[in-house]
């Protein structure tokens, strides 16, 4: 099987000479690049972690998880963790888990409705970098159409998603967990019965302590 580059470990803006974690992790939540146009205020919201194994990275947040500062303490978080397979004790064992959304401030509302994109600086200056800092990641999970893009390229979302095999064992694209992929999911139920089995394999066995050499 070909093995398709990442962009964001190959290139992008990484750490800088002599950067810890705890420091790019300082800097990310002092980061007011895009104040201007956050409706409520920078509030950079993500879990990083020199030993974590899986990185979620999702869109951004909402204005629960802007109101909290936890990472998909909200109804998709459920639904994502459902698809995982595991309760929320796993899910925020930070040692095990990194969550960094493409965005990491709430970007605020559209005129039409729903939550705006994430600011395209955030991702630019942001994704790499903390990337960087994990060396013991295994597992990417792309989570929605934002995160697909930026680390895949373009492309169609359900593509990517039903292709997944083509991204292991480094990444899995998976729909955004929203309240309207029940609809989305419900007429394609190859999602799961081939997408949810395999999602939840691939992240046991990027959590499992075989393979490991340290």
């Amino acid at each position: 099987m070909t093995m398709i580059p990442d962009p964001v470990v190959a290139g992008g803006a990484g750490a800088t000479a002599g950067e810890t974690i705890d420091d790019v992790a300082a800097a990310a939540r002092a980061c007011t690049v895009c104040a201007a146009s956050l409706p409520l205020g920078p509030r950079p919201v993500f879990r990083i972690s020199a030993t974590a194994r899986v990185l979620i990275v999702g869109q951004a947040p909402g204005t629960k998880v802007h109101a909290s500062g936890i990472p998909w303490n909200d109804p998709s978080g459920d639904r994502l963790r459902d698809w995982l397979g595991i309760d929320r004790a796993t899910f925020y064992d930070e040692s095990r888990i990194a969550i960094v959304p493409m965005g990491l401030c709430y970007p605020g509302r559209l005129a039409r409705g729903g939550d705006a994109p994430p600011r395209p600086e955030c991702g630019r200056l942001w994704q790499g970098r903390l990337r960087a800092a994990m060396p013991a990641i295994r597992l990417t999970l792309l989570v929605g159409s934002h995160a697909i893009l930026y680390h895949l390229g373009k492309g169609a979302m359900e593509e990517r998603v039903r292709g997944f095999a083509a991204y292991l064992p480094s990444r899995f694209p998976l729909p955004h967990p929203s309240w309207r992929t029940r609809a989305w999911a419900a007429r394609r139920p190859w999602f799961e019965t081939e997408v949810i089995p395999a999602l939840r394999a691939a992240f046991a066995a990027a959590l499992s302590e075989q393979g490991d050499t340290t």
